[in-house]
C-alpha cells in the first residue's frame, strides 16, 4: 500500500512538472562552472553538496519559480552519470573522480517535490576553462584531440569538425534517455568570445578540409552553417523525449544595428558566429531566452532589445522569447531592486508575449536573499 502511495504522488508530482511547462517560465540559472552557484566549492561531501541543492530549490521554491536550469556540462564533463564524458572537476576537484552521488538525479527528485522543473544546461564547445587543468582520461583532449584548439587560455572543440557535432550528439541523447529532465538548454557560448583570445579562431586547417572536398560557403557562412547544423540536430534529439524542450540563450545583441537605437559592442552574428534569428525563424527551439543583461533605458536598453526580440518581423512563429535578467547586479549597489521589478514589470507588458516568462541570472542573490529578491520576483 505504501510503494501504491509513493508511485501515486510520483505520478502527481510528474503531471505538475509537465503543466508548469505549459505556463509562464519563471526561472533561474544555476551554474557549476568556477563554482559559481553549485557545489560552492570542490571536493565537499556529498551530503553537503545534497543539502545545497536543496537550499537552492527551496529558495526558487520560495521565490514562486518553477524551473531552474542547472549547468550539467561546463567543460566537457558532467555532474550526472554520464556513460561518455568524466566527473566535472568542480564537484571533487579532480575530473573524473566519482562525488559518491548523481547530483542531476538529485535536482531532478528534489525538485519534482517542489513542483520545479529540471532543464539540463550545457555548454556545448568548451573543453577547459584553463587549458592546465589536469585532465581525465575520458577528456576529449584524449579521445578527440585532433578537434581540440587552444583558445587564449581555454580549450575549445573546434565546431566545423563534424566528428565535434555527432559527438555533442551523443552527449544530448545520452541525457534525454536516461533522465527525466524537462528539457535541455545551451547558453551563449559557441565560437568563443573575441575577448577571450587574440587573432582568429584556430580553424584554419578544418576550413581548409571543407573546402577541398567541395565546399564554396565563405569562413563566415561556414562556421555560422555549422552551428546551425549543431542547433537543428539537438533540436531533433531533445524532441525525441516527449514533452521535452529545447532552447538557448544567445548574447542580447543580435548584430550591429538591430534595433538601430541599441549600441553594440559586440557583433554576435559575425564575431560569435551564431545566428538565434535563423533558429527561431527556421522553428529549431521551443524558446528563446536572450540576455538582456543592461538596464532599461540605457544604451542597451531592457525594453528596446526585448521589443526588437518579440518584433513578429523577426520572430514571424511567435517563439516564445524569455529575456535573461541580471539580478546579479544587485550585488556591490551597482542596481537598485527597483530595475529588477521595472524588468519584469515590462516584461509583462512588451508583446506579442506567447507564453511569456524570464530567467534570472544568476541564482546567488536568490539564495542569499539580497535585497529581499525573492519578495520581488514572487510579487510579479
Amino acid at each position: 500500500m505504501q510503494k501504491r502511495f509513493r508511485s501515486l504522488l510520483a505520478s502527481i508530482a510528474s503531471i505538475a512538472i509537465v503543466a508548469s511547462a505549459h505556463a509562464e517560465m519563471r526561472a533561474a540559472w544555476v551554474a557549476s562552472v568556477y563554482n559559481l552557484n553549485f557545489p560552492s566549492k570542490p571536493g565537499l561531501p556529498a551530503e553537503i553538496q545534497k543539502a545545497q541543492i536543496i537550499q537552492i530549490l527551496d529558495a526558487a521554491h520560495s521565490a514562486r519559480l518553477n524551473t531552474l536550469f542547472v549547468q550539467v556540462r561546463p567543460e566537457c564533463d558532467a555532474l550526472y552519470a554520464s556513460s561518455i564524458e568524466p566527473w566535472s572537476r568542480y564537484l571533487t576537484g579532480v575530473q573524473g573522480r566519482a562525488p559518491g552521488y548523481d547530483p542531476l538525479a538529485v535536482f531532478i527528485s528534489e525538485g519534482r517535490k517542489r513542483g520545479i522543473a529540471i532543464h539540463a544546461w550545457i555548454n556545448p564547445y568548451r573543453v577547459a576553462t584553463n587549458a592546465s587543468s589536469a585532465m581525465s582520461s575520458r577528456c576529449v583532449t584524449r579521445t578527440l584531440a585532433g578537434c581540440v584548439r587552444h583558445v587564449g587560455r581555454q580549450l575549445w572543440l573546434d565546431p566545423g569538425c563534424p566528428e565535434v557535432q555527432d559527438y555533442v550528439v551523443s552527449i544530448v541523447r545520452d541525457l534525454v534517455r536516461r533522465y527525466a529532465i524537462a528539457g535541455v538548454h545551451l547558453d551563449d557560448y559557441f565560437y568563443p568570445y573575441p575577448d577571450t583570445y587574440s587573432g582568429s579562431f584556430p580553424d584554419a586547417q578544418t576550413y581548409a578540409r571543407y573546402l577541398a572536398h567541395g565546399g564554396r560557403l565563405s569562413l563566415g557562412d561556414w562556421r555560422r552553417g555549422n552551428v546551425n547544423t549543431m542547433v537543428r540536430r539537438l533540436a531533433d534529439v531533445v524532441h525525441s523525449r516527449p514533452g521535452a524542450v529545447f532552447g538557448i540563450s544567445p548574447f542580447g545583441i543580435y548584430t550591429k544595428g538591430e534595433p538601430a537605437e541599441v549600441r553594440a559592442g559586440l557583433d554576435q552574428l559575425n564575431e560569435l558566429y551564431s545566428d538565434p534569428v535563423k533558429w527561431i525563424q527556421s522553428g529549431w527551439v521551443d524558446y528563446l531566452a536572450p540576455q538582456l543583461y543592461w538596464r532599461d533605458g540605457s544604451p542597451q536598453s531592457f525594453s528596446a532589445l526585448l521589443r526588437w526580440w518579440r518584433d513578429p518581423a523577426v520572430n514571424p512563429r511567435g517563439i516564445p522569447i524569455y529575456p535573461g535578467i541580471r539580478i546579479e547586479k544587485l550585488a556591490g549597489g551597482e542596481w537598485p531592486v527597483t530595475e529588477i521589478s521595472h524588468q519584469l514589470t515590462l516584461e509583462k507588458a512588451i508583446g506579442p508575449r506567447s507564453k511569456g516568462g524570464f530567467i534570472l541570472w544568476d541564482f546567488s542573490p536568490l539564495r542569499t536573499n539580497l535585497k529581499n529578491i525573492r519578495t520581488v520576483v514572487a510579487a510579479e
